[in-house]
């Protein structure tokens, strides 16, 4: 049996997951995966106890080996004596909505050791490269004590940007023989990386791409002293170069030159996710308002016939709120 009994409360819950108890770990974080109150109240009473994680985010491109990266580096952080928290955010499936690559193929080297917590997630179609619910999900991985939380992103590309919001230290992952060498250019992720890391870079090309990427790495506009992301070179599937990407990471943490960036994220992260729970709650808010349920397939069916507009049909909706607010 995994997780609380229902007779535990989620005060119990949230007392178990302090004290590192992994079943209560995975119990919380499927509530907050699955939403509702009681997904919510987990994750606000379990919030001040988070905070003291370093998370670094792995994105990049299909192909660039980020999963063998992550495996790497969560061996070396074990090594250290850290506990280890991986979420591996992958794409959903169009039919069933759930991850199409799971935790139970990953990193299984690791399963048996208490010490590492993997948590595979489906983006259920959210942009951004991340699940909608992995900020949550990472606070609790943070709040059970794992003080290294690695994100692996799914790499999609542009949408990837979205990482940054919720890591500490960005990882940017390129490959050489790719066709377009620097493919962070396509991806606009070029702007985000805190460190660069060339893996497989035993493959002819590497040499090239180093090149062009510190060509690129210095068309970027910084303040003057801002951090400068190194690159590291790695062949992630023998381990060279992942002690020499766990330095840099653990260097930028560190450096004052990276605070102000830091800090930046984390104001643009917390607005963003104001805003969610804002337009969330409103919504929710409406409804109750308003029987607007029994109306919306119909509202809906209305403006894809083109009948009415979502404009005036949305103005309509909000009026009718007023007015009953004024009441």
């Amino acid at each position: 049996m995994s997780g609380a009994r229902p007779a535990d409360g989620l005060e119990a819950l949230k007392e178990r997951l302090l004290a590192g108890d992994t079943r209560a770990l995975a119990r919380a974080i499927s509530l907050v995966e699955g939403g509702g109150d009681a997904g919510r109240q987990v994750a606000q009473l379990t919030f001040t106890h988070a905070g003291s994680a370093l998370v670094l985010g792995v994105t990049g491109v299909p192909g660039a080996g980020k999963s063998t990266l992550v495996d790497g580096l969560a061996t070396l952080y074990r090594k250290a004596g850290e506990r280890v928290g991986v979420v591996a955010v992958d794409p959903s499936s169009a039919f069933s909505g759930g991850a199409i690559l799971g935790d139970r193929i990953r990193m299984q080297h690791h399963t048996s050791d208490p010490g590492v917590f993997i948590r595979s997630m489906a983006t259920r179609q959210h942009l951004g490269g991340l699940a909608e619910a992995t900020p949550a999900v990472v606070d609790l991985i943070d709040a059970a004590g794992h003080r290294r939380i690695l994100i692996e992103t799914v790499g999609v590309g542009q949408d990837e940007i979205e990482v940054i919001e919720m890591a500490h230290t960005v990882a940017v992952a390129l490959v050489p023989g790719l066709g377009d060498d620097v493919q962070a250019i396509k991806a606009g992720i070029l702007e985000i990386a805190d460190v660069f890391v060339i893996n497989k870079s035993d493959r002819e090309g590497a040499d090239r791409l180093q090149k062009e990427l510190e060509s690129l790495r210095g068309m970027v506009e910084r303040p003057e002293g801002e951090w400068v992301p190194p690159i590291v070179r790695t062949v992630a599937t023998t381990g060279e170069g992942i002690e020499e990407l766990r330095a840099a990471i653990e260097q930028h943490a560190e450096d004052p030159r990276s605070q102000p960036r830091r800090q930046e994220r984390l104001r643009q992260a917390w607005a963003r996710r104001l805003r969610g729970l804002l337009d969330e709650g409103l919504w929710s808010r409406l409804l109750e308002a308003m029987p607007l349920s029994r109306e919306m397939d119909g509202l809906v069916a209305e403006i894809a016939a083109r009948r009415r507009d979502p404009f005036s049909v949305a103005e309509a909706i909000l009026r009718r709120v007023r007015l009953k607010a004024g009441k």
